[in-house]
Order: C-alpha cells, then structure tokens, then sequence
C-alpha cells in the first residue's frame, strides 16, 4: 500500500513537450560552495575514462526512455549521474517521459581508506550493507584486500544487485541474509546471530546515514564497527529554464533525504502543487518533514515498488495511465 498526505491538481505540461533543449546544450551545473569537487570516484576503482561537459549537460534532456511521450506525464528523476537509468527504462514502459536532473552527488568518507584493511585484518560475523552505494564501495575494497571470504548481510534487492554484478575471477561475494522489509531498522531487529554472543558487526556506512541501525545492534548485544565510508552533497542548478521544466512536472522522484533537500531549495514547498514519489520510508520522513505536502511511497522499498508510487502520484496528479 501507499500513504499520501494529500491530493494535488495535475500541472500543465504542454510546455515541456513545446520546449525543445538543445542536444549539446551548455554544462548546467555548478556544485554547492562547499564542495571541494564536482564528483567522487573511489580511490580504489580503476580510473574512468576522462568525462567531456557534454556528458553532465546532456543528462538535462527531456528524454523519453522508451514507450510513447505524453503530455503531463513528466517524472523529474534526481539521482546522481549514471544511476537513473533502470529507473527510467522501466518508466518509459508505461509512456513515461523523464528529465533527468541529477541534484546529488558522492564524495570521499573519512574512514574510505581503512576500508580494504579492516576486511582484510578484522574477522566479522556480519558486514552490513544498506545502500547500493555502499555496495559498490565494499566491491572495491574487497578486492584490494585480496577477496577475503566475508558474510553480508544487504538491506534489499537492489543493493543485492550491485553484489550479485561485482564479476571477479575465482572468488565469489555471498549474501547471507536479507530482512523481510528492505530498510535498516527491520534489518537490524532480524540480523541473526551465529554462534557468538557478542556478534561482531562492520557497517560501511554513509557519513550521513543515521546510528539507528548500530543503535538497535548494540543493544542486541552486538559489537558495532561503524567506517563512514562515503558522503553526500547536494548539486546546485543554475540555469533557470531547467529549473523551470523540473519545478512544472507534476511528479518528482527522491531517493534520499540530501535529495530532498536539494529539491526543496528549488521550489517553494507551501505553493507546489507537485507530488514527491520517494523511494522509502526515510526519504517520505524527510520529505515530510521538508513541507511537502503530496507524498507517496513503498511500504517495501525497492525499483518495483518505487515505480507503483510513482505511477500513484501521476494519477493523484490527474495525469492518466498508459495501458500496456
């Protein structure tokens, strides 16, 4: 099921499908003030090819991600560069367009570093991993390790993914435990003992994320090493036509209270008629907590259900379904 605060008026978007962006269209972003660089790549990862500014401009395109375009039925999806993909094929199965408008990105934790070490030196019944961020930044220290056999423990499916894709010759990264509701307090209430009964517990982590999940774990009795392992910042838009298209699409989509934020500064949350499809239950708090009023989000998080809550609040916003 689905929870909304309450329903808003579908606002026109005849005007997006009017407007036609450049294809190579000037570099859109600039980052917050206080940040040291415009993106974060792991210190571990092999260095990427080098980025042009098209790359980041070009993800502002409104871009129809399959399916046919239909006006009023515009999602603005706001992760970070390269991660909206999935997300917007499968929206554009239902005739969805997407504007891609990236208001989040990661940088370096503190504690990045003593990552590929501690996996390597410290022996733990459990490493817990509740985002695919996360997922993605244990990968590669683990293979810096050397491939270390480990037990995870992931909070879903889709940080579960990012395991299940990491290919590495001869060594195999196993899942050991996934709790019946994908978010960190229910994981932390069923994470299962084995065998000690002071369980040591790694949980590489985002410097932002909550002590919620060490908080219940310790008083189970288990011993918590927290690595803040990864940060994130919020991107600045600057140029006012893109502000424009996003802030007029009825639907918006957050994956992250820091996501939240950065859109809230776009808008004026007491006048926004729009609806905020959040990813779960801690990006909906957040939301709520921001002033937005149009919330909806899966009880279950994960892209299935994200997508459900997406398409209820196109609905909510007068903007009909396209039959497949």
């Amino acid at each position: 099921s689905h929870r909304v605060a309450m329903a808003g008026l579908c606002v026109d978007m005849a005007a997006l499908s009017l407007l036609s962006l450049p294809s190579n269209p000037p570099s859109l972003l600039s980052p917050s003030p206080c940040a040291s660089h415009r993106s974060w790549v792991s210190p571990f990862a092999t260095p990427p090819l080098p980025r042009s500014s098209l790359t980041v401009a070009t993800s502002f395109a409104v871009s129809a991600s399959g399916g046919q375009r239909c006006d009023g039925k515009t999602v603005v999806v706001t992760r970070e560069r390269g991660k909206n993909d999935r997300l917007m094929a499968v929206l554009g199965g239902h005739g969805i367009s997407c504007l891609e408008l990236p208001l989040i990105e990661h940088e370096e934790g503190p504690d990045l570093t003593r990552l590929p070490e501690t996996i390597r030196d410290c022996l733990f019944d459990w490493i817990v991993l509740t985002s695919p961020e996360a997922a993605s930044i244990f990968v590669d220290a683990w293979k810096i390790a050397g491939f270390p056999n480990v037990r995870l423990a992931v909070v879903g499916s889709g940080t579960a993914q990012v395991l299940e894709n990491a290919k590495v010759d001869g060594a195999q990264i196993d899942i050991g435990f996934m709790p019946s509701k994908a978010n960190a307090k229910v994981l932390s209430e069923e994470l299962p003992r084995v065998g000690k009964v002071d369980g040591k517990v790694l949980f590489p982590a985002s410097l932002k994320a909550s002590n919620e999940l060490e908080r219940v774990l310790s008083e189970r009795g288990f011993d918590v090493v927290r690595l803040n392992t990864y940060t994130t910042k919020s991107v600045k838009l600057t140029d006012p036509i893109i502000a424009t298209l996003a802030t007029s699409a009825p639907v918006v989509s957050l994956a992250s209270p820091t996501a939240v934020c950065a859109w809230v500064d776009l808008i004026d949350a007491a006048t926004w008629n729009g609806a905020a499809a959040c990813i779960g239950q801690t990006s909906a708090t957040a939301a709520r907590k921001a002033g937005l009023k149009n919330i909806f989000y899966p009880e279950n998080p994960g892209l299935d259900g994200w997508v459900q809550s997406i398409l209820d609040a196109l609905e909510s916003q007068n903007c009909s379904r396209v039959a497949f």
